[in-house]
């Protein structure tokens, strides 16, 4: 097995870069060649087909069956002059990942052969096993009927000569079971919210667009490597290995210049993603060793969580042709930084302001501070909400460490913005001023001073943070679909700006102006929405200690978090807002519940097998080997003496056997608790002894397995290390 595993390290370290193919032309003339976007749409459909499709997306209005069955034709006749030879439903189930079905364009002709057909009511509608897939309780097995239905906002595209149709997912009787449904719920909802709002500072706005960045990042392994281990092929992360001497504590990798045959892989990525219409910009080395990130141009929160699912697939395919693995866990490696995907989240109007952005006039400024604190409102409301929605089993590995935000929901303002924030809540004036600076904002407030445009810090330990004219989400995770956070944050804040724009009309009814109106509901939603702004360090006790006084949401395990979607304030937002009912709400978190217990079983089980089929083997044949070595040394050497040279393999020798004992006792305890825990038949309590009682025993495992790492002879220790996964280009 050694000698295996030093094959492997050699042929990882002598790997060159694989030779992309590189377009002869630039960027801008193959961008979006995969996708059938509107320039495609222009060419392919009828004039009047393409102006109603123009108008039912810009809209949000239903087309006719005729108008599908000319999209249809239209959308058949370019995928196929482009190599498509299928079609599919790409759809977003509950699992963190897509799904597809693909069928061939092809019908009988009634002469024994077939015709390319594909219509209207194939591209609008389809119906795949609703079953089959995470439903909590909607649908069972002798239920299977479901549909597919086509998202006419999100482009298709063409993946692997598949023409590939973004569809939303519900059962037969009408719960949604994907992201996608309640994601445009929610993108809906917000859009008539902000929009009532808008109009105070611009009658003309007919809506708002949610907008979404996200920074996607990633470790990459070598395949050999990632072969030669059993837990990163079946759970995503190393379940054992001790922590490399050197990681990245001389913070030397970060943004450093990037290894040849990663730039090689990133190359071949940015043009697949050109191809599909993701635009990918950005690219650079993380903290953690081996550990990169790509961050796109700002989309629509529909379209960019498509682009990011559409990424996550494409980049696993890429990265296997670079003879890579990409690790999308959050925590793949003990002691160093953990994967996020940060979502950069902002609103803006069609009449091209950006909500969150100071602006050059005393009324953008209003508009800008009253967004802003109807946010932090929102968050504040919904802090235990916004936790649940971006908590996992392989996210709590990474919260509160390495950089990661802490498992309690805040918001950063930096200091500026927050004395604003202060000397607003306590001011009586509602005169406006004129600017006083070009390149400064005033809320137009006497008291209040100019703020500078972007002038804000940066806190790498707040989950919730003000980045100049957008909120940053950082506690997302990276492996996680974007959605599950942009559902719950901007269904809060459509709730919220909803009460606000009721609370504005109740005081203008009463007779009072729109400026007075609108600063005494800022002000009270500062003086409420006060426990959620915290600037300092989120890793500190006294932070801990603080949010629980200030009544935030502290809990830290997983399934409990998974019970704020059940609270009464989450179901009744989500009715008000028409984003979910509370059947789906229960069946997602039967969905959530079941999908923690089944991934710390999975780990519980591979943990399991390696403690006891690789590491006790290996560290019995070692101690073998030295109980060998003493006694032969005891045969020369007799007296004080011989006592003297072998004392150093007796120490060792009994110390293995110390950290064989405590494994074989806790892999013996995690199976009983594994064992008791299955008998359980309500799925939030299953998913609470797992964490309760099957956790804790693999954490004891592994650390005495990390020990005996540091003893075994390196020639006979079976699984590659964490210098050798970490440090290979």
């Amino acid at each position: 097995m050694s000698s295996l595993r030093f094959k492997l390290i050699e042929e990882a370290y002598n790997r060159k870069p694989v030779e992309v193919k590189i377009p002869n032309e630039r960027s801008e003339s193959f961008y979006a060649k995969a996708v059938f976007n509107r320039q495609k749409m222009f060419e392919y459909l009828p004039k009047k087909t393409y102006d109603a499709l123009v108008n039912a997306v810009e809209n949000k209005e239903p087309i006719t069956r005729e108008i599908a069955d000319s999209v249809a034709e239209g959308m058949k006749r370019w995928a196929i002059d482009n190599g498509a030879r299928h079609y599919t439903h790409w759809f977003h189930p509950l699992t963190d990942g897509t799904a597809e079905k693909h069928d061939a364009f092809i019908e009988h002709d009634g002469k024994g052969g077939v015709v390319e057909e594909f219509t209207g009511k194939l591209l609008v509608q389809q119906e795949p096993d609703a079953s089959s897939f995470p439903n909590g309780g909607i649908r069972n097995t002798f239920e299977a009927r479901g549909y597919s239905a086509w998202d006419i906002s999100s482009p298709a595209f063409i993946l692997d000569e598949t023409l590939c149709i973004p569809t939303i997912f519900v059962s037969y009787t009408g719960e949604s079971l994907d992201y996608k449904t309640p994601l445009l719920r929610a993108l809906n909802s917000v859009d008539k919210a902000a929009t009532a709002v808008a109009r105070y500072f611009d009658p003309e706005v007919n809506h708002v667009t949610s907008y979404l960045g996200w920074e996607q990042e990633y470790f990459l392994v070598d395949e050999a490597l990632y072969a030669a281990r059993p837990d990163l092929v079946l759970t995503g992360r190393t379940l054992m290995g001790h922590e490399s001497a050197k990681n990245q504590q001389l913070e030397d990798h970060y943004f450093g210049a990037i290894p040849s045959r990663v730039e090689a892989f990133m190359l071949d990525l940015e043009i697949e993603c050109h191809r599909l219409g993701i635009p990918a910009k950005t690219r650079h080395n993380e903290v953690a060793p081996n550990q990169f990130e790509l961050a796109p141009i700002f989309e629509e929160t529909n379209l960019a969580n498509d682009h990011n699912l559409l990424l996550m697939s494409v980049m696993s395919e890429v990265a296997r042709r670079h003879n890579f693995r990409v690790l999308l866990h959050e925590k793949p490696f003990a002691g160093i930084n953990g994967s996020g995907k940060h979502n950069n989240w902002s609103l803006g109007t069609d009449k091209g302001k950006i909500l969150f952005s100071p602006g050059k006039t005393l009324k953008d400024n209003l508009q800008f501070i009253t967004f802003v604190v109807n946010v932090m409102a929102a968050v504040h409301t919904h802090n235990a909400l916004l936790k649940a929605s971006i908590m996992s089993a392989t996210n709590a590995h990474r919260l509160g460490a390495n950089e990661a935000p802490p498992a309690i929901i805040s918001i950063f303002t930096g200091s500026q913005l927050a004395h604003v924030l202060d000397v607003l809540e306590k001011s009586t004036d509602n005169e406006l001023t004129d600017l006083s600076a070009k390149d400064a904002m005033s809320l137009g407030v006497s008291q209040i001073p100019e703020i500078l445009i972007d002038n804000t810090d940066r806190n790498r330990t707040s989950p919730f943070a003000f980045t100049g004219n957008r909120f940053e989400f950082r506690a997302v995770g990276s492996s996680a679909n974007c959605a599950s956070a942009m559902i719950a944050l901007n269904a809060a804040v459509a709730d919220q700006l909803n009460r606000f724009h009721e609370a504005v009309e109740a005081r203008l009814a009463k007779g009072e102006g729109l400026r007075e109106a609108l600063l005494a509901e800022i002000r009270q939603l500062i003086r409420e929405s006060k426990p959620i702004h915290f600037d300092g360090n989120g890793y500190s006790d006294d932070w801990k200690a603080e949010a629980a006084r200030r009544g935030l949401d502290c809990e830290t395990s997983a399934p409990k978090i998974f019970d704020a979607y059940l609270h009464d304030s989450s179901v009744d937002m989500f009715a008000r807002t028409g984003v979910f009912s509370r059947l789906e709400l229960e069946a997602r978190n039967e969905v959530k519940w079941e999908i923690y217990t089944k991934k710390i079983q999975i780990e519980a089980r591979v943990l399991g097998d390696l403690a006891i089929n690789h590491i006790i083997p290996v560290a019995t044949r070692y101690q073998s080997f030295l109980v060998d070595n003493v006694v032969k040394l005891k045969s020369l050497f007799t007296g004080v003496k011989g006592a003297t040279i072998v004392a150093h393999d007796l120490e060792t020798i009994e110390k293995i056997s110390a950290h064989m004992d405590v494994i074989k006792t806790e892999v013996d305890r995690m199976v009983s608790a594994r064992k008791a825990a299955n008998r359980i038949t309500e799925e939030r309590e299953k998913a609470i002894a797992y964490h309760d009682n099957v956790v804790p025993p693999m954490e004891t495992i592994r650390y005495h397995i990390d020990k005996l790492e540091l003893m075994v002879d390196n020639e006979m220790w079976p699984l590659p290390k964490y210098r050798e996964l970490l440090f290979i280009h």
